[in-house]
């Protein structure tokens, strides 16, 4: 009986007088009882008789005129398998039991069950066991299970593997359990195939770990489920290495879950091409979730094109994930009405993604009811992210209570966002401990952020060691601050130039301005002045007053005065007190007084104390030549 998952099942081809009899040990019993419905089993197999020449037509037989377009091959055979009956059903008339049974089977295989019963029961009536399994089969097929059951039990005890599988899975329907195990043991100990799979689907069901031995006996024999269950086994344990063998074994055999599976665990040591392969013969035999991961593959290899055409194909086979990829691919191209079309489909397909994705379309187009109404529906789902979202929406409208929650859920859950919004809801509160211990969590999960928070209060305390440690976390989770931080830690410490100049440059890179300033000064002490430019002019341009000021100085010192000038306008406007004490000189030099005063004033104002000092005695001089 072929068994997919628990409870799918198919006839199995036996032969009469084929079965090596064996001994049935003392059973634990239990009768014969009602059961859920399941298939066929074990017909009996009526082989070909060896023709020296053309077999005669028998009167009545379909095969008995040529057929329009037959092969010679096919009427023959049908020519062969009328004759066959006739003998089979003249030697069963004359009391063969023999016959009787091999007509039965064959009736029974042509789905002619009233003719197959008689001849069934007189077979089995005289002790053949394969008769008594097929009207076990037969029975089954008409409902009358519990009568199906007391045939096979006949056939097992009398030694038939197939009859000893029927009657485990019987049993197994009615909840008997132990005399299942019992039935199911004994025709897997016979080797009979589908007898050791059902005996390890039982056992897994159980959590025996005796399972794994018989689905390797099923798939040894050639069963591509039981293979693909084995390899579940053996990626559950850790041991990848043995179920991509027995993935690969599944899958070869077009089994399209070890396909996908296999497909998952090459991708994973970095084979794309081969993962790329078995993720397409598993689409093509109907997994969705293969044509989705062929297309986030191909999306990675830079095929956009191709991708979409898998994830669509996967989204219309009901194919969550791959409609949200859809979403995504529009929503990037600013396509909403698409965008939204494939969110909603990945909702209708019960995945929660698209209500979180549909709620990130509409904040960002500024539809904030909708959003929140989205994010609402996804968080009551379960959906940690979305619990994230719908806490910030909640706190940003001033709803702490409300919000506070929505965090708690999201971090619970493994949101490492909510778990670091947390810690700054605690941290705004003065409660200070219970921040720690949520950015704690959250750098736990890699949450630079967190880890950056972590850091500055390590620092704070003096413990710089462990602050560094913090920082350099930060810098890895990608924290352009912390990043900065620990460089500028490194400098004071001393010794690490290298490492320093390592990091001021990941931080500089990620637009960080004090960062990009560090990096010019670092560049204008070794003398490389193009360098050092263009790192004051991202920063002065992304608003820091002192790269402009520093760039003003740069192209004073290369006789650009004019464009010199235009940065210290830009730093002094800004706030920056040195380049409105430059500016005061500057105006000065020109011989004009009133200008210079001005900028002295601001000079003053702005700071730092030597700076407003300076512009003070500035002032003093300039005030005679002011009232003269």
């Amino acid at each position: 009986m072929k068994l997919i998952g628990r409870g799918d099942t198919g006839a199995e081809p036996v032969g009469d007088g084929d079965e090596t009899t064996a001994p049935v040990p003392a059973q634990r019993g239990s009768a014969p009882a009602q059961n859920r419905s399941y298939g066929p089993e074990s017909l009996v197999h009526v082989p070909a008789p060896q023709l020296a020449g053309p077999y005669p037509a028998t009167a009545g037989s379909a095969a008995a005129l040529g057929t329009p377009g037959a092969s010679f091959e096919s009427e023959l055979a049908a020519r062969e398998s009328a004759a066959l009956e006739t003998r089979h059903r003249s030697a069963a008339d004359e009391g063969d039991p023999n016959a009787a049974s091999q007509l039965g089977a064959l009736l029974l295989r042509r789905g002619d069950l009233d003719e197959a019963e008689p001849y069934l029961r007189r077979a089995a009536g005289a002790g053949l066991r394969a008769a008594a399994n097929n009207l076990g089969v037969l029975l089954h097929q008409r409902g009358h299970r519990a009568e199906a059951g007391q045939w096979w039990r006949q056939a097992a005890v009398a030694g038939s593997a197939p009859a000893a599988h029927a009657l485990g899975l019987h049993l197994r329907d009615q909840g008997e359990e132990e005399a299942a195990e019992y039935w199911l043991h004994f025709a897997a100990e016979q080797g009979h195939t589908l007898g050791a799979y059902a005996l390890g689907d039982l056992m897994e069901h159980r959590r025996d770990v005796r399972a794994e031995r018989w689905f390797k006996a099923a798939a040894d024999a050639g069963h591509r489920e039981a293979a693909y269950r084995l390899a579940r086994m053996r990626e559950a344990a850790g041991d990848k290495e043995s179920a991509e063998t027995w993935y690969r074994t599944a899958a070869v055999r077009s089994h399209p879950r070890a396909a996908l599976r296999l497909g998952v665990l090459v991708e994973e040591r970095g084979a794309r091409d081969e993962a790329a392969r078995w993720y397409r013969q598993s689409a093509q035999n109907g997994e969705p979730r293969a044509a989705c991961a062929l297309g986030f593959l191909l999306r990675d290899s830079g095929d956009l094109p191709a991708a979409a055409e898998w994830w669509q194909e996967a989204a219309e086979a009901g194919d969550g994930n791959a409609a949200n990829a859809l979403g995504a691919l529009h929503a990037g191209r600013g396509e909403d009405a698409a965008a939204e079309r494939w969110y909603r489909a990945a909702l209708d397909a019960g995945d929660h993604n698209g209500a979180f994705n549909l709620g990130l379309l509409c904040a960002a187009a500024g539809r904030d009811a909708q959003a929140e109404q989205w994010y609402r529906r996804a968080a009551y789902a379960g959906h940690r992210e979305a619990c994230n979202a719908l806490a910030v929406v909640l706190l940003q409208r001033g709803d702490e209570s409300g919000a506070e929650p929505w965090f708690s859920k999201a971090a619970e859950a493994g949101s490492v966002d909510g778990a670091f919004n947390l810690g700054i809801l605690h941290a705004n509160r003065g409660e200070h401990q219970q921040a720690q211990e949520w950015y704690a969590r959250a750098a736990a999960e890699g949450h630079g952020e967190a880890a950056l928070q972590l850091a500055v209060a390590k620092e704070q305390r003096g413990d710089l060691t462990a602050a560094l440690e913090r920082y350099r976390q930060a810098a890895e989770g990608g924290s352009a601050e912390g990043a900065f931080r620990l460089a500028s830690l490194l400098d004071r410490r001393g010794g690490a130039e290298e490492e320093a100049e390592h990091w001021y440059a990941m931080a500089a890179d990620a637009g960080h301005a004090r960062a990009q300033v560090r990096m010019g000064v670092r560049a204008a002490e070794r003398g490389a002045l193009e360098i050092a430019e263009s790192w004051y002019r991202r920063a002065a341009e992304g608003g820091s007053r002192s790269a402009a000021f520093n760039l003003g100085l740069l192209l004073a010192r290369q006789e650009s005065e004019a464009e010199a000038m235009l940065w210290y306008t830009r730093a002094a406007d800004a706030g920056h007190g040195r380049a409105a004490l430059r500016l005061a000189l500057l105006a000065l030099r020109r011989g004009e007084p009133v200008q210079a005063e001005n900028w002295c004033r601001r000079a003053t104002d702005y700071g730092p104390a030597e700076v407003a000092e300076r512009a003070a005695r500035l002032l003093d001089a300039l005030h005679p030549e002011m009232t003269a």
